[in-house]
């Protein structure tokens, strides 16, 4: 426990002249601060009231920890897609009370009246007139009040003030429902008196906490009524009194003043929709005021402002330790529900932050929910029973302690005082727990402490010292000057070396060292500083000892790994400019454009710019002996000189067959055979193969698994139809077929590879349409330009693969 109380705040005044006081302002400004965040913390306090006491109800219910309830209260939430305050709320309101269960502040014969012997919701409706219309009397005003004002002299407590109310307003005003809430010195409000609502009701609303959208705090503050008239609107801003079975349309709250304050808000609900005409607001106006004259002549205090004697609330205000004296409250079974704070010490504080006298009266699972916790509950009953003193075991609570929240381990010890409880909250000594705490530290962080006295030759070792020296306890600490012997030779010298320069000229160190032992290898770092008298002498050394052996492991790891990655890098470059070099070797880009069979043709290969290795992305575009011409676009699968060398092998290849006579489909199928059994490594390969006869602008095309070639007629895209065609080095017996095409003057032939239309997280499909889209643009603004803005505009970020692109032009005029 702890008693946190808010600083108050200064307070600025200036001089009865209005003359301006330096700083006024800007204190005026930290004091509205302050305040906003006091109202701000009053209101998360209440908010945690509401959630404290719906956990004290699920774990009366189901007998679970206070973890296990919050824990319940926030599954609830979830499945309901409800905030943990409002699922709080619906617990509480779903709570039923047992039934023998009556009010406590309500009188035997009040219990019993003539209002409370029907089951609730079958209680005969007061005889009255039929509801007014809005335009009624004044003059009704004064004959209601005249009637209800000799009803009031025969009224002994604020249930029976509630009834009186409900009975002479049901007719003028229609109302249904009537509520007297008290506010509470220390927040809150109390419900002292009520009718027309069933007692289940009436328990679950017995307190409301101070949260700031509850209409009746408003009117008690405002000094002013406040008029509900729309549910669903008034819904959004206030927390609304409800019943499972009955939804009340308009409520009306008024401050019932006297003596110029207003302690006692009473509520009337109609079921009744539409507003409270001219005619109903004056008269619950003046209800409110003749029944507050009535109200301060009755008993009306609170429980909470009874309590232990004058004199045992003084003793209890000089005691230095949180404790409270608690009186039982039991049901009529004789069983304990709850019990009620007589007397409390200053230091004792609640879960709101409330201390000392503000305790008193109050009940104790309101103030300290955890007490319903099942061995505590118990043991507080087996006190009152037998009067043997009880302590509980330590638990954790969380409390501010300099600025910050901390976990304090308390106890709880009761004993009998009289008919009731003398409970003491016992806070564990911190030295416990920072003996724990420096244990912790020691054994997580791999350490421990050692200190020498170099006068005495006494020294003392931490337990985890001992542990990383592979030392018993039994054989004590080694002497300072021994430590040398703990590394393994190489690194003794060094340990040497700094020990006697601490003993010689008191020179602290931090050395690292390695160690054998049972387990290995170790990697230990000792770290030492001396204590001088008064000439300058070394007395007394204080050092620790921290095992490294992880962090030496991962470092040697590491530097390991980085050397291989470097070595690696080496080759992949190396093989890189290789493969580069031979490409270039084997693909020399012409530096214009070309002319074969009449057609004009550009070319381009771009490298990709993202990894080490050269792809496999190859072109040919050559004059047949006949006047024909052969072009060529493929692509290996996988990067390096095996794609490179690879895909020479297949461009002279094809280039040799197609030379010799043979016709495509044979070509390909003998570059099938050749990916399949010549070469050293089984890969795989994709190709398009077109043959073009100018003669006849007859344009004979295949293809092995590749992507089509576009077509550019009169501005218009279209990807020429795939002959059936199966990628190369996939199976032993492929099907291919050709394809024909009649070019015509002005058309635009695109061959390429996949890197031109292929990116990261993107299907070929909307590659192939930005081709299709982007050539349209591009050959309307530049119909005889170069590749390059086409490339640039496809191209955007970095390429992760080669680009290889044929693009043939026919021109308008032909021979």
């Amino acid at each position: 426990m702890c008693d946190a109380r808010p600083v108050a705040s200064e307070r600025c005044s200036s001089s009865a002249s209005g003359d301006a006081v330096p700083g006024l302002a800007e204190l005026a400004e930290v004091v509205a601060r302050q305040r906003a965040e006091m109202d701000r913390l009053q209101e998360q306090a209440a908010i945690s009231a509401v959630v404290e006491r719906a956990k004290g109800a699920v774990m009366a219910l189901t007998g679970c920890t206070s973890e296990a309830a919050h824990e319940e209260l926030v599954q609830r939430a979830k499945t309901a897609r409800h905030t943990l305050v409002e699922e709080c709320w619906i617990t509480l309101g779903s709570l039923v009370p047992p039934p023998d269960w009556s009010p406590s502040r309500a009188s035997p014969a009040q219990a019993s009246g003539p209002d409370d012997t029907q089951p609730a919701g079958h209680r005969p409706a007061p005889v009255a007139a039929p509801a007014p219309a809005s335009d009624g009397d004044d003059s009704d005003d004064f004959a209601a009040l005249a009637l209800l004002g000799r009803a009031l002299v025969h009224v002994g407590s604020p249930h029976d003030l509630a009834r009186c109310v409900h009975r002479h307003l049901a007719g003028p005003v229609g109302a249904d429902a009537v509520l007297l809430y008290r506010r509470l010195p220390g927040g809150g409000l109390d419900l002292i008196g009520h009718a027309g609502i069933d007692e289940t009701l009436a328990h679950q609303w017995h307190h409301i906490p101070p949260l700031s959208d509850v209409a009746a705090f408003e009117a008690l503050e405002a000094h002013e009524p406040r008029w509900l008239e729309d549910r669903v609107r008034d819904g959004k801003r206030y927390l609304l009194i409800n019943s499972p079975g009955r939804h009340w349309s308009s409520r009306a709250w008024l401050p019932m003043r006297g003596d110029g304050r207003a302690d006692v808000a009473m509520g009337v609900l109609r079921t009744r929709d539409g507003p409270f005409d001219r005619h109903s607001r004056a008269l619950l106006r003046g209800a409110a005021r003749l029944c507050a004259g009535r109200l301060r002549a009755l008993d009306t205090r609170p429980e909470h402002a009874t309590g232990a004697p004058e004199e045992v609330r003084a003793l209890f205000s000089g005691l230095p330790v949180p404790t409270a004296l608690l009186t039982p409250l039991r049901s009529p079974s004789g069983e304990v529900d709850d019990y009620r704070v007589d007397a409390a010490t200053p230091q004792t504080v609640d879960v709101l932050g409330r201390s000392g006298p503000d305790l008193v009266g109050r009940r104790a699972l309101e103030c300290w929910p955890t007490l319903a916790e099942e061995p505590l509950w118990q043991g507080l009953q087996g006190t009152l029973d037998d009067g043997e003193p009880y302590e509980s075991e330590p638990y954790a609570q969380q409390e501010v302690a300099a600025g910050g929240r901390e976990l304090s381990l308390y106890s709880v010890r009761a004993s009998r005082a009289g008919d009731g409880l003398l409970v003491t909250w016992l806070r564990q000594e911190s030295s416990d727990r920072q003996v724990q705490r420096l244990a912790d530290v020691q054994r997580l962080g791999r350490l421990g402490w050692a200190t020498w006295n170099l006068v005495t030759r006494e020294a003392a070792w931490s337990s985890q010292a001992y542990e990383l020296c592979d030392r018993s306890p039994e054989q004590g600490p080694m002497r300072f000057e021994e430590l040398a012997r703990l590394p393994v030779s190489d690194d003794a010298p060094a340990l040497a070396r700094a020990v006697r320069a601490l003993l010689d000229h008191g020179e602290p160190f931090s050395v690292l060292f390695r160690k054998k032992s049972g387990s290995g290898l170790r990697h230990l770092r000792i770290v030492a500083e001396a204590v001088l008298d008064a000439d300058g002498t070394p007395v007394q050394v204080h050092g620790f000892v921290q095992d490294l052996t992880a962090q030496r492991s991962a470092e040697l790891a590491l530097r390991e790994s980085e050397r291989a990655i470097a070595a690696q890098q080496g080759v992949l470059h190396a093989e890189r400019m290789l493969a580069g070099r031979l490409q270039h070797a084997l693909l020399p880009m012409p530096r214009r454009p070309l002319r074969l069979a009449g057609l004009r043709v550009d070319l381009a290969y771009l490298p990709a710019q993202s990894g080490l290795h050269v792809g496999g992305d190859w072109f040919s575009a050559i004059d047949l002996p006949n006047g024909d011409a052969l072009f060529v676009v493929g692509d290996v699968a996988g990067h390096g000189l095996d794609a490179v060398a690879t895909m020479a092998q297949l461009r002279f290849t094809a280039k040799g067959m197609i030379l010799t006579g043979s016709s495509l489909t044979d070509a390909l199928v003998r570059l099938n055979t050749l990916l399949l059994h010549s070469l050293d490594t089984r890969g795989t390969a994709t190709l398009v193969l077109a043959h073009y006869q100018p003669a006849e602008h007859r344009l004979v095309w295949a293809q092995a698994g590749h992507l089509p070639p576009l077509l550019l007629r009169e501005g218009r895209p279209r990807y020429l139809k795939r002959p059936l065609g199966m990628l190369l080095g996939a199976t032993e017996e492929p099907p291919f077929e050709e394809a024909e095409c009649r070019l015509q003057p002005g058309d635009r032939l695109l061959l390429f590879t996949d890197g031109l239309v292929e990116r990261p997280g993107e299907g070929i499909g909307t590659g192939l349409a930005r081709l299709a889209k982007t050539v349209a643009e591009h050959h309307r603004t530049d119909a005889a330009g170069s590749l390059d803005p086409l490339l640039t505009a496809m191209l955007q970020g970095e390429r992760r693969d080669d680009v290889c692109v044929l693009d043939i032009r026919v021109p308008r005029e032909t021979a």
